[in-house]
């Protein structure tokens, strides 16, 4: 059963008490060598550490794993890095799953048609696209969602998401190359949403007060719509 966003655990760097949702876990494994438990479900001790890259780094930096958890540990230098390529993995797992359940398409025609008809949850787009084929999608978008508000439609938001290029999207999707992508309703479509914010969130620059950064994933997830 998946937390809520009313569940809470303490950040381990910070002392914060905060929802899981902006938290990620960090295990300890049998070897005794910490790694992320992205699903927060792997068994043993863990330590909690704010979603954030830069936290992360911090906390290999000030040893707070070993002081956490009492005990001798290793921390791989590259944690930082390991982690982000561990949610980058579940987010194109999630998209695979997407694929097997119907509840994506690709090709620009095929997602322009979907942006027409607004049957749509999320646009994704390569990180590597064309300047030209992005705006071709994002325009379309942006109608949507002017629309929606000139009809007083509250709570109307289909981001947009860019996260991956067009050969990881591919490879997940078993194809050549994928620069355009669209997400229909259903669980695992949500359930890709769900991922694609903790990776945007983990991955955001910095610069923000703490106040500011509870939206950042939904920034990032609508790069480009302002």
């Amino acid at each position: 059963m998946a937390r809520s966003e009313a569940t809470t655990r303490l950040c381990a760097l910070t002392r914060e008490e905060k929802p899981v949702t902006q938290l990620i876990r960090f295990v300890l494994g049998p070897d005794g060598v910490m790694v992320p438990d992205t699903d927060a479900k792997a068994e043993g001790r863990g330590v909690w550490i704010s979603l954030d890259r830069d936290a992360v780094a911090q906390a290999v930096k000030k040893k707070v794993f070993g002081r956490s958890l009492k005990c001798e540990v290793k921390v791989p230098d590259d944690l930082p890095a390991l982690t982000q390529r561990r949610l980058e993995q579940r987010f194109l797992s999630a998209l695979g799953m997407c694929r097997k359940a119907g509840q994506i398409v690709t090709g620009a025609t095929k997602v322009r048609a979907l942006l027409a008809s607004g049957e749509l949850i999320a646009l994704l787009t390569a990180t590597d696209a064309s300047p030209d084929g992005r705006s071709k999608m994002v325009g379309p978008l942006k109608a949507l969602h002017y629309g929606a508000e000139e009809e007083g439609i509250v709570g109307f938001d289909v981001p947009h998401i860019e996260l991956l290029s067009s050969e990881q999207m591919g490879l997940a999707l078993g194809l050549e190359n994928v620069i355009h992508a669209a997400l229909m309703n259903g669980a695992a479509a949500r359930s890709a949403l769900e991922k694609a914010r903790r990776l945007a969130l983990y991955s955001a620059k910095h610069g923000q007060s703490d106040s500011d950064r509870d939206a950042v994933g939904a920034d990032i997830l609508s790069n480009g719509m302002e």
